[in-house]
């Protein structure tokens, strides 16, 4: 492992998207703890990515287009459909208490791996990324790219960790001015709609 693996991957990870939005949505609406399993799930999300991508597999997606727009267009709906509870206050972001209190850590941890497994740019994406890292004398690629994953999803979590710690934190203040929460939920419902559409019209 080297330093240019390190801040390359943090700097993928620090850049928004579906992840980190749910991440501090849950962390605004529903506290710490619920964030930090938003984290989980965000992580583990890219579970079958890596594995995918580790076992070759990825080619075929790559290479089919059938396959490759069936994943895609399940990802878009599965964001549109977030984008549509968001607004109505639904989808594992509800602020009152008694739903805050049924929302079960499963829920979250669910939601958050579904974002990210409908999202097979994120196949391609490990497929070109973590070779490049590669030694060309290693004598256990695989071993080697295994390795690289999981650093990559310890830094994942402590990333996700960190934003929906942050957001948790500015709760208290942002709950009891009705017309920021309103305005967050526009935009985080907002922000999902133009993230599926995207990834709709985006080409492999």
């Amino acid at each position: 492992m080297s330093l240019d693996y390190l801040l390359t991957s943090l700097v993928v990870i620090l850049l928004p998207g579906t992840g980190v939005l749910y991440t501090l949505a849950v962390g605004v609406h529903t506290g710490a703890r619920a964030s930090l399993f938003a984290a989980l799930g965000c992580t583990l999300g890219i579970v079958p990515h890596i594995a995918v991508g580790i076992l070759g597999l990825s080619a075929l997606l790559h290479a089919s287009a059938l396959v490759f727009s069936i994943v895609r267009f399940a990802g878009v709906a599965y964001l549109l459909y977030m984008a549509v509870m968001v607004l109505r206050g639904g989808g594992g972001l509800e602020i009152d208490a008694q739903a805050r209190a049924a929302l079960r850590p499963i829920r979250i941890v669910g939601t958050a791996i579904l974002l990210n497994l409908l999202n097979p740019k994120l196949t391609l994406f490990f497929l070109s990324f973590l070779p490049q890292f590669i030694r060309p004398d290693t004598v256990s690629p695989t071993r080697d790219l295994m390795g690289l994953a999981a650093i990559f999803m310890g830094l994942t979590f402590l990333v996700f960790a960190l934003y929906g710690l942050f957001a948790s934190a500015a709760r208290s203040a942002i709950l009891t001015r009705p017309g920021i929460m309103l305005w967050l939920r526009r935009s985080f419902a907002a922000a999902f709609a133009a993230m599926g559409l995207r990834l709709a019209f985006e080409s492999r």
